[in-house]
C-alpha cells in the first residue's frame, strides 16, 4: 500500500517531507537534460575546464558560469506524423522574441525518462480503472528500461504515493493493480491501511492541480532525466487550493512535461478535453482523449511514440541577468508548412 505524500509517505522515506499532495494524476515529468550527458536541464555550467574555454558543436565559446537552457521539442505534420529529419540549420530558437545561438542540437530517441504517473480515483473515473490497469501495464512494459524510473500516485481529494521512483516494471505494474483493487501490499507498509478504492473519494472531491504541484515539488524537482508527468483523469478539478496556472508554473520550474490521457465515466460528464489541453500545452505536452475504453491502447501507443520522437536543443541565453524572471521560449522550423511544434512555453531564470 502507499501513504499520503503530505502525511504518511510510506514509499517516500528517502525524500524530504512534501507539503501537500491532493490529487492523483498520471504524470510523465518533463525533462531535465544536460546536452553533454543526457541529464541536465536549464542549469549553470562552468565554461572553463582544466584551463580550457569550453566550446559547443561549432566551436562557439561559452562564458564562465553561463546558464544553458535545454529545450525538448517534437514536430508533427498536418496529418500528425512525426518529422524526424530536421537538422540544426532548420531550427531557430527565440527567448522573449530575440534569436539565440544554439549550442547543441540532437535528435534524441533514447534519453532516460523520469516519470510520475498520477491516477485519478474519484468516483467519475472508477468504472474505467480495471481497463486502465491493463493498458497501463502494457505501456510500462514497453517504455520502462533499466535507465528509466517511474513513480505511481493515486489521488482524489488527496494524493497517495503508491510506488516511489523505481526501474522495477513488476513493482510499477503491481502498483497499478493495487489502485484498481486487484492486489495490495498493505502487509509491507509502515502501518495503517489504504482505504479501499471502491468506496469512493474520502472527501468527495478531485484535486488535480494540487497533486501536480506536489509531485513536481516533492518528487521530480532536481531529479535527472526527461521528467514527465502522465495524468489519468477526466479533467474535472473540484477541490484544489491552487489554480491551474499555479500547477503549470510548478511543472515549468521542475522542467516537467505534462501529458494527459482523458478517462471518465461516459454516463457522467465524460472528459474535460479543454481543461486537459490547457494543463498540458504550456509544458510542451499534449492530451490524448480515447474515444472509448477500448481506445486506450491507441492512446498509450501515441504517447510512447511522442516520448521517443523528440529533439533536444540547448542555447546560451543572451540575457544573462540572474533576476528570477520568466523567459518565453519559441522554437521555429524553416520551410515547413502546416507543422505543429510542441515545447515548454518558457523557463524561470536563476535568481541571485
Amino acid at each position: 500500500m502507499g501513504h499520503r505524500i503530505n502525511m504518511n509517505r510510506t514509499e517516500m522515506t528517502s525524500h524530504p517531507q512534501p507539503r501537500w499532495l491532493m490529487a492523483v494524476v498520471l504524470v510523465f515529468s518533463a525533462m531535465s537534460l544536460d546536452p553533454f550527458d543526457g541529464v541536465g536541464g536549464q542549469q549553470t555550467r562552468q565554461g572553463q575546464v582544466n584551463g580550457q574555454i569550453q566550446r559547443g558543436e561549432e566551436g562557439q565559446a561559452i562564458r564562465l558560469g553561463t546558464q544553458l537552457v535545454n529545450v525538448l521539442f517534437s514536430v508533427t505534420d498536418k496529418d500528425n506524423h512525426y518529422i524526424s529529419n530536421l537538422s540544426k540549420s532548420d531550427v531557430t530558437v527565440l527567448e522573449n522574441g530575440k534569436p539565440q545561438v544554439i549550442f547543441t542540437f540532437k535528435h534524441e530517441l533514447d534519453l532516460p525518462l523520469t516519470i510520475a504517473i498520477l491516477v485519478d480515483t474519484s468516483n467519475s473515473v472508477l468504472p474505467v480503472l480495471p481497463r486502465l490497469t491493463d493498458a497501463g501495464s502494457q505501456f510500462i512494459n514497453s517504455v520502462i528500461r533499466m535507465k528509466d524510473t517511474a513513480a505511481i500516485v493515486q489521488f482524489d481529494s488527496e494524493a497517495t504515493l503508491i510506488r516511489d521512483l523505481t526501474s522495477s516494471v513488476a513493482r510499477l505494474r503491481s502498483g497499478l493493480r493495487e489502485i484498481a483493487g486487484i492486489e495490495s501490499e498493505r502487509n509491507v507498509v509502515f502501518g495503517g491501511t489504504l482505504p479501499p478504492i471502491n468506496t469512493g473519494s474520502r472527501l468527495g472531491g478531485t484535486s488535480i492541480y494540487d497533486s501536480i504541484a506536489a509531485v513536481c515539488e516533492d518528487l521530480l524537482v532536481g531529479k535527472a532525466g526527461r521528467k514527465t508527468i502522465i495524468l489519468f483523469t477526466d479533467g474535472y478539478d473540484t477541490t484544489s487550493r491552487l489554480k491551474r496556472s499555479e500547477a503549470v508554473d510548478e511543472a515549468i520550474r521542475a522542467e516537467a512535461v505534462i501529458y494527459a490521457i482523458g478517462i471518465g465515466d461516459q454516463k457522467e460528464e465524460g472528459v474535460n478535453k479543454g481543461e486537459l489541453n490547457k494543463l498540458c500545452d504550456p509544458t510542451g505536452g499534449r492530451a490524448f482523449i480515447p474515444r472509448d475504453v477500448e481506445d486506450l491502447d491507441r492512446a498509450f501507443t501515441q504517447l510512447e511514440e511522442e516520448l521517443r520522437r523528440q529533439y533536444l536543443l540547448a542555447y546560451e541565453p543572451s540575457n544573462d541577468a540572474v533576476d528570477g524572471s520568466f523567459r518565453k521560449i519559441e522554437v521555429r522550423v524553416a520551410n515547413r508548412k502546416g507543422i505543429r511544434i510542441r515545447h515548454r512555453r518558457g523557463y524561470y531564470a536563476v535568481r541571485q
